[in-house]
């Protein structure tokens, strides 16, 4: 199961970039079934075409990095060589070389189909497995210009080839059964309707939907429903008839997997909502609107097939009740909005308006059957997949805690002989490490931090929140061989009780005079993603931070560039002046209260010098973190 769920995120890079071009092709289509065709539907198409033409190969590349140890442009590189082997080797024009055909025409079919999804797939996965196994091979010295990552394309390679040998004996054969398959699938009335679109879907993260696709949508079994529809009154349609393989699509495309997305969305976990919404978003925009369905799927399919079989089955139904009811309406793309507005006047369209009222009925289904399972059977659909097991001394306090934090991140850095430098700013620690590869962050994970960082070259950032001085302090110590210095688990002697738990929405005064910002705005990934906790941003018109509520100053800064508060009701803050001000050294920050403060709201606490700061080349964005509860909402009073 870890290797399925590992699958899943892995896929969700490039699913991630789908949903977009699905949107910018189907406008491209809107516009050339509405107007014709002309320079805007061609440049639509082309760059939607762009992506979903090479969907495939965004598959192999994507699982290729996610499915490796660690995120590497090499595995990439040797997802890419496998698909590119792959495909080339099982080609019409190769295959035609290689069985001695006389006409392109006498290829077998099936190999015009070799560029799928699947094989995508199974190429990432050839090229991670390469690179995990190969990536440190040592060859002798004659050699030694391919050891390490240099034999990981070349492994590769041959890995495919192997693989592209046994596609060419066993793919046609799957191929021209599923051809079989539909054929008789035509003898069964609706109740083959059914089970044609549950097929169609279950065959779908292998490729080979398109095999029955072209049994019932084109002229292979005399259907052609597809064309058919489309040429309207003038072709060989029959009103009542013609449809009648496309028509169920619509009402899952449009509303059941929108349905399915709010579903993984509310049963996701609340620290990764907002991570997965913006996906399931989008993917749900992309199937309603152009029926492109495969970011949703592949969101689910690998996390909890279990959902994607009850998927398959809903199709199949849909279908069903479709060919059975008097509705049916086609499409030139896919069972989405657009198609179903293009295709609402075509002559062969039978009570269309009954599509969205099937809709709605699916929405409703999808959504409560997806929430119950994926509770019932604890599914790890996205944002509910497992997290890595945190270890925590629970009965370790001030300095044996930090000292406990800070031997393990010693262990997850590779050891004090791979830390060249260590610094700290606010909430993490500045490292240069002798080599990045023996950063494991799994590891620096377990013990404690919120999030690792590789802006470059030897550079590494390790978040850990506002105690991160301390922990920096005993790593230190660790790496003399002194004797980790004694604190208190805050660094001060709180003047006040404290709660465990920050409230959901806290309300404070403004910091800092000038424009309220999101937090994505800021020019830092760490705070721009959250990882070091919700907030807001703030681009100031003034020099002056003032407390933004009645606290304690648990954390000032000895550069002054950030300041942390505990409130009364156990809200920790942080207020970071600028981005990447430690770099300043304090050089124009002036420090007005001294740690272990108590202060009342309005009461300043740092004055600082823009001037100084912007002509360092850094930006005044000032960052207030809630940092002990990742649900908070700051509001301004």
């Amino acid at each position: 199961m870890k290797f399925f769920q590992r699958l899943g995120r892995s896929l969700m890079l490039p699913v991630a970039v789908l949903p977009v071009a699905a949107i910018l092709s189907g406008i491209g289509y809107w516009i050339a079934g509405a107007a014709g065709e002309n320079v805007a539907s061609a440049f639509f198409a082309a760059a939607g075409g762009a992506l979903l033409d090479n969907m495939a190969l965004l598959f192999a590349v994507g699982v290729a990095i996610g499915m490796s140890d660690k995120s590497d442009g090499t595995s990439a590189l040797a997802g890419l060589v496998s698909w590119l082997t792959v495909t080339t080797m099982l080609k019409p024009e190769t295959v035609q070389v290689l069985t001695g055909a006389a006409e392109l025409e006498a290829v077998d079919p099936a190999f015009d189909r070799v560029q799928n999804v699947f094989v995508g797939i199974l190429c990432g996965l050839i090229g991670a497995w390469a690179y995990n196994r190969f990536k440190n091979t040592k060859l002798p010295d004659w050699l030694s210009f391919f050891s390490g990552k240099r034999s990981v394309a070349i492994v590769s390679a041959g890995i495919s080839l192997l693989v592209a040998i046994a596609l060419f004996f066993v793919w046609p054969l799957v191929f021209g059964g599923l051809v079989t398959f539909g054929e008789w699938i035509l003898t069964l009335g609706p109740v083959g309707a059914g089970i044609y679109g549950m097929m169609n879907r279950l065959l779908i993260p292998l490729g080979l939907h398109h095999a029955l696709n072209s049994v019932f949508w084109f002229d292979i079994a005399g259907i052609n429903d597809l064309q058919n529809f489309l040429d309207g009154a003038g072709g060989d349609g029959v009103y009542g008839v013609t449809g009648q393989y496309m028509t169920g699509f619509f009402p899952i495309m449009m509303f059941g997997l929108p349905g399915a997305a709010l579903a993984m969305y509310v049963t996701a976990k609340s620290t990764r909502k907002k991570v997965v919404g913006g996906i399931l978003l989008s993917a749900g925009v992309a199937s309603f609107f152009v029926g492109v369905t495969e970011p949703l799927e592949f969101a689910f399919l690998f996390l909890a097939p279990w959902l994607y079989v009850i998927h398959a089955v809903f199709m199949g139904i849909s279908l069903a009740i479709s060919a059975l009811l008097p509705v049916r309406m086609g499409f030139g793309f896919s069972g989405g909005f657009i198609d179903l507005v293009l295709g609402w006047v075509n002559p062969l369209a039978q009570n269309p308006w009954l599509i969205p009222v099937m809709g709605v009925a699916w929405f409703v289904i999808y959504f409560l059957v997806f929430r119950f399972v994926i509770l019932r059977f604890r599914l790890k659909t996205p944002g509910r997949e497992d997290d890595e097991d945190l270890t925590t001394d629970t009965g370790s306090v001030g300095d044996a805690r930090f000292a406990a934090t800070a031997e393990r991140f010693i262990a997850g850095l590779g050891g004090k002989d791979n830390i060249v430098s260590l610094d700290n700013c606010a909430t993490r620690l500045r490292l240069e490490v002798a080599d990045p590869a023996r950063v494991d962050e799994a590891a620096l994970r377990r013990a404690g931090a919120a999030g690792t960082m590789k802006p470059g070259g030897k550079s590494v950032q390790v978040v850990y929140g506002l105690n991160v001085q301390f922990v920096k302090d005993a790593m230190e110590d660790l790496m003399a061989g002194r004797e980790p210095a004694a604190t208190t688990a805050s660094g001060v002697t709180p003047h006040a009780p404290v709660a465990t738990l920050a409230p959901a929405v806290v309300t404070l005064r403004q910091p800092i005079a000038g424009r309220v910002l999101p937090l994505s705005e800021v020019p830092d990934p760490m705070f721009a993603e959250a990882t070091m906790g919700p907030g807001v941003a703030i681009e100031p018109t003034g020099d002056t931070v003032v407390a933004p509520a009645d606290g304690i100053v648990t954390t000032m800064f000895p550069t002054a560039h950030a300041v942390g508060m505990t409130l009364p009701d156990g809200t920790e803050l942080l207020i970071h002046i600028g981005i990447d001000t430690v770099r300043l050294k304090g050089d124009g920050f002036r420090p007005l209260v001294a740690q272990g403060a108590e202060v009342k709201a309005g009461e300043p606490l740092v004055s600082f010098d823009p001037a100084s700061i912007r002509a360092a080349g850094l930006s005044l964005i000032t960052p207030v973190i809630v940092v002990n509860n990742e649900d908070a909402t700051i509001r301004f009073s």
